[in-house]
This record gives C-alpha cells, sequence and structure tokens, in this order.
C-alpha cells in the first residue's frame, strides 16, 4: 500500500513541476534566448547543481553501467530538451504539452517490440482513450493559432520517441541503479557538449530582464536566465531524479502516464499567461484523464 501510495505522489508532483516547465521555456525564449541557448543552459544549470551536491555518487557508476547512463542522458534529457525548445518557437506551450502525452504509446511499442514489455487490452484502451484526447486539444489549439508552422509538431512526437526508450532502457538496465546516481552521470556526460553548443551561439549576457504586466510574479522584472535557471534545477535536475525513482518503483507504462497530466497543469499556466482556454480543451483534458483512470485501474 506504501509503495502505491508514493508511486502515485511521485506521479503527482512531476506533472505539476513539468506541466510548468512548459511556461518556464516560453518565458526563456520571449526574453531572448535562441532554443539553443536556453537547451543549453537548461543543461548546464541540472549539471552544475546536480554535480555540487553529488559528484562522489560518478565513484558509483560501474563500467558496465556507462554506455546505459550515457543512452539515458540522450535519450532522457540532451534530445527532448533541444526539441522542445526548438518546437515551441512555432507552437504553444500547451499543444506542445499535450503532445509530449504520446509518450505511453511510444513506451508501450518501443517495449513491446524491443524490450520484452507485456501489456493488455486494458492498456491499449486507456491510450488510445489519451490520444483520442491529445487529438482534440491540438485541434483546438490550431484552429485557434492558424499562422503557426505546426510540422515543428513532429519535433515533440520526435522526443516522446526518446523518452519512451529512455523509460524502457532505464527499466531493464538501470533498475539496480540509485536514481540520484543515475541522474547525476546524466548530466556529468552532459555538461561538455552543453558549454559547447553555448560557445558556438555567440550568447550575450546583455538581454533585457522580462517586464511583468503579461505574466503573474511578485520579483518585478525577471531576467529569462532566472526562469532557466528554475527550470534545470527542479523541472530538469530534481524532477529527474524522482522519475527514474518512479520507473523503478511502478512500471514503464505507469511512469510515462505522467505525460498524460502535464497537459492539465500546462493549460492552467496557458491561461494565466492569456492564451486561453476553449470549452474544447477543456472537454479534450477531461478525456485525458478518463484515459489515465482507464489504464491504471485494477
Amino acid at each position: 500500500m506504501e509503495t502505491k501510495n508514493t508511486k502515485w505522489i511521485i506521479l503527482s508532483v512531476l506533472a505539476l513541476v513539468w506541466g510548468s516547465s512548459f511556461i518556464l521555456m516560453k518565458r526563456g525564449l520571449d526574453g531572448g534566448l535562441t532554443p539553443y541557448q536556453l537547451g543549453a543552459f537548461r543543461i548546464i544549470f541540472t549539471s552544475l547543481f546536480l554535480l555540487s551536491i553529488g559528484w562522489k555518487e560518478l565513484k558509483n557508476i560501474t563500467k558496465a553501467k556507462i554506455l546505459p547512463i550515457l543512452f539515458a542522458g540522450l535519450l532522457g534529457n540532451f534530445l527532448p530538451i533541444f526539441l522542445f525548445a526548438l518546437a515551441q518557437t512555432q507552437i504553444s506551450s500547451s499543444i506542445s504539452s499535450t503532445l509530449n502525452s504520446f509518450t505511453p504509446l511510444n513506451t508501450l511499442l518501443i517495449g513491446s517490440l524491443f524490450f520484452g514489455l507485456t501489456f493488455t487490452k486494458r492498456h491499449v484502451l486507456g491510450i488510445l482513450i489519451g490520444i483520442i484526447g491529445c487529438i482534440v486539444l491540438v485541434y483546438a489549439g490550431a484552429s485557434g493559432n492558424p499562422s503557426k508552422n505546426y510540422w515543428y509538431a513532429l519535433l515533440v512526437l520526435f522526443a516522446t520517441w526518446c523518452y519512451a526508450s529512455n523509460i524502457n532502457l532505464v527499466k531493464k538496465h538501470l533498475s539496480d541503479v540509485t536514481p540520484f546516481t543515475i541522474t547525476v552521470g546524466n548530466f556529468a556526460f552532459l555538461l561538455l557538449p552543453a558549454l559547447c553548443i553555448l560557445y558556438f551561439t555567440d550568447y550575450s549576457w546583455q538581454i533585457t530582464a522580462l517586464p511583468t504586466n503579461d505574466f503573474p510574479n511578485l520579483f518585478g522584472s525577471i531576467h529569462p536566465l532566472i526562469y532557466v535557471a528554475i527550470l534545470g534545477i527542479i523541472g530538469t535536475g530534481l524532477a529527474n531524479i524522482y522519475f527514474y525513482k518512479l520507473i523503478q518503483l511502478s512500471s514503464p507504462i505507469f511512469a510515462s502516464n505522467v505525460t498524460y497530466l502535464i497537459p492539465v497543469v500546462a493549460t492552467f499556466w496557458s491561461v494565466l499567461d492569456h492564451e486561453g482556454v476553449t470549452t474544447i480543451q477543456l472537454f479534450g483534458t477531461l478525456i485525458i484523464l478518463i484515459g489515465v483512470y482507464i489504464t491504471n485501474r485494477k
């Protein structure tokens, strides 16, 4: 019972944190950062934070685990971070978070094809219902923003493939490694590539702090790097530790269901940021929640 409650608590907290990450990405991009700078800074902030508190964990990584941890870093963090940043230059944060909900389907497909994952008809039904809800939300967003280039949505779909591959990889090859060790190892490998990417973007520190008249905050004008630092330390570093713990406590399918709840939180932030929300978007969100319930009920 304790494990069951714990995994639901972690799932809920991750949905809240990751659902908020899309608005943080938007604020970073609106503040003048390019997608490559945003992605690089996000990794750098995460890496420096994790190494400052957990560099001793690196000695716990055996030679046999180096390659799986390297691939987990690439698939679970490096590629998706840049793909989402690029996608949000053309599609809204709420739509981007919604497309992320294709992760459970990809987790099921990749797990069954390459990792021996078993599933039931109930899993398939719940996932399909969730996807229907996603389609409803995407349609609502696209009809409200016809000027956007929705081909960029393919970048998010590719990111969900990366996430799904990583979930199955961690469950099969890294279940005996602590979540903290996995996360520190991930970003120790990613720090140098991120620094190289930032160097070649010719980043200027002279970026004007964001005004406060179009987004609620209590601290006056905020430099975009503050948003990215929060995104990196909390939304990436700490969240990844608990996500890996969730994978080990439950199943790949259950862990991937966090992406069904993320759009609910992201839509809330979209309303606060004056993006607006329609009745059809609320209907799509309800369909997604029904899908999550069906997939996970006993």
